[in-house]
């Protein structure tokens, strides 16, 4: 079994989905390079994409049509400047053109080189699609795509796409696998152990700073949700909500700078309901952020990207434990309890359901904060079978396609949940755990089979149906 990195699982993103954005994006870049690497792009006539299954149902609303061309047209989500999207898709419809990887003008007609097709599903996964380039001499490139979740993607042939398999010293591919080599090694922290894995791609102090850079981009992301009122575009008109809660929060105060602004909130008042408010704020504002295509933090999808900031900036804000270091630990077992979901269940809400979505980051964070609150290895992994118990089942029904309702919301949930799973962990005894958290991820991926079609990111079945949006 391949290792995944933990920053595979928790990195830069783009909203407002890892499965419907960020997978499409990144198949796009993929066929990209396989032109060049068979063909070239100067010898390409036309190109056609098709979206199938969840990919099509959901599409518009995910944003998943716009993620292809600007995929094509060789953007990087990781760069783009996101104010520039909208006026860069008008360009593309308007102009009939897509400059193909940047390098060749093309041309591109919606609805006839992009189709979105709900009537079909491939096979191999619900969230597929058919990538086509026709060059000048006739001959055809065919390749099909599968978004799995997190912004991971898959062909068919392939299981991975254009990666070289890495096997860490320690491979842990199960919870059952970290404590036997926490105990080899006589660790008693989980994060010493992910430290060391975590050189199999790059050097300790390297791992270091690219947390750090995470927590980073966690700051500017909650900052810019805090700040900006309005309403989330897509038709719902959902009300931005975290600037006001920051606003009634922070009363008169008058900040300049994302660190006077920081360094309010934890000379806020704290008592149990204002902190609570707290960790709601922080959630909604990165899942605002997202809503509106805005770069966040995926972890370990979008449609979850509000958890684990929220519980983390919970930590710095509103407890003792507010170094570095903490801060490293927590990215680093929040990030491999991820690994242990995606390569035992899954991380797709088109798979699994939300529980797959903020499920998952709720397990994450739980166990994050169980490490730096100074819990045990097994304490760690308790509270990411608490945290996940708490959310099997939990379907994927988004109203109008959109990561809104109740997307926005449930990641405030994931976040207070994990917070609760933390500190139950931290006052119980592991050795009496009637089930362990590789149980509950097979539980998870076995409810995961069970779960109608309807009530996985296809907008089908429950709140998706049952609230009319008709006036959208």
């Amino acid at each position: 079994m391949e290792s995944i990195s933990v920053f595979e699982i928790i990195k830069v993103g783009i909203g407002p989905s890892s499965s419907h954005t960020m997978g499409p994006w990144n198949a796009a870049s993929a066929f990209i390079r396989i032109i060049k690497r068979e063909r070239s792009i100067a010898e390409v006539k036309e190109v056609f994409l098709e979206f199938f299954g969840s990919l099509a149902k959901t599409g518009i609303g995910h944003g998943t049509d716009i993620a292809g061309m600007l995929g094509l047209n060789g953007e990087d989500f990781k760069k783009i400047d996101t104010s520039k999207i909208d006026e860069k898709i008008d360009t593309i419809k308007t102009n009939r053109i897509l400059n193909l990887g940047g390098e060749k003008e093309i041309p591109f007609i919606y609805g006839h080189h992009l189709v979105l097709n709900m009537q079909k599903s491939l096979d191999f996964h619900p969230n597929g699609m058919i990538f086509k380039a026709i060059f000048e001499d006739g001959t055809e490139l065919v390749q099909d795509f599968y978004s799995v979740g997190g912004g991971f993607i898959m062909s068919q042939e392939k299981k991975s796409i254009e990666k070289h398999c890495i096997r860490t010293l320690y491979p842990c591919h199960h919870s059952s696998d970290i404590v036997k080599y926490c105990d080899k090694l006589g660790l008693n922290r989980v994060s010493d152990l992910i430290l060391m894995n975590e050189e199999s791609w790059r050097t300790q102090e390297e791992t270091k700073q690219e947390a750090l850079y995470i927590w980073r981009q966690i700051k500017e992301c909650i900052y810019k949700g805090v700040n900006k009122e309005g309403t989330l575009p897509g038709g719902l008109n959902v009300s931005r909500r975290a600037a006001g809660i920051n606003r009634k929060l922070l009363g008169d105060k008058i900040y300049k700078n994302i660190d006077e602004w920081f360094q309010q909130v934890v000379d806020a008042e704290e008592n149990f309901t204002n902190i609570n408010k707290w960790i709601s704020c922080f959630a909604l504002a990165v899942n605002e952020e997202n809503a509106s295509f805005g770069r966040i933090i995926t972890a370990p999808t979008n449609g979850a990207s509000g958890v684990i900031p929220a519980v983390l900036m919970y930590s710095q804000a509103f407890t003792e434990f507010v170094t570095d270091d903490d801060i490293v630990r927590f990215l680093l077992v929040a990030g491999e309890i991820g690994t242990l979901f995606k390569k035992n269940a899954t991380i797709s809400a088109a798979m699994g359901g939300c529980q797959a979505e903020v499920g998952v980051s709720s397990a994450m964070a739980a166990a994050g904060l169980t490490e730096i609150l100074g819990g045990s290895v097994g304490q760690v992994l308790m509270a990411a079978e608490i945290a996940m118990e708490h959310h099997l089942g939990m379907t994927c029904d988004p109203i109008k396609g959109l990561v809104q309702i109740p997307c926005i919301e449930r990641n405030t949930m994931g976040a207070i949940k994990a917070i609760t799973a933390a500190n139950i962990a931290l006052e119980s005894d592991p050795s009496k755990a009637k089930v362990s958290l590789d149980q509950v991820i097979q539980t998870m991926w076995e409810t995961a089979l069970s779960m109608n079609d309807r009530f996985k990111e296809t907008s089908e079945g429950g709140l998706a149906i049952a609230v009319n949006v008709s006036e959208c």
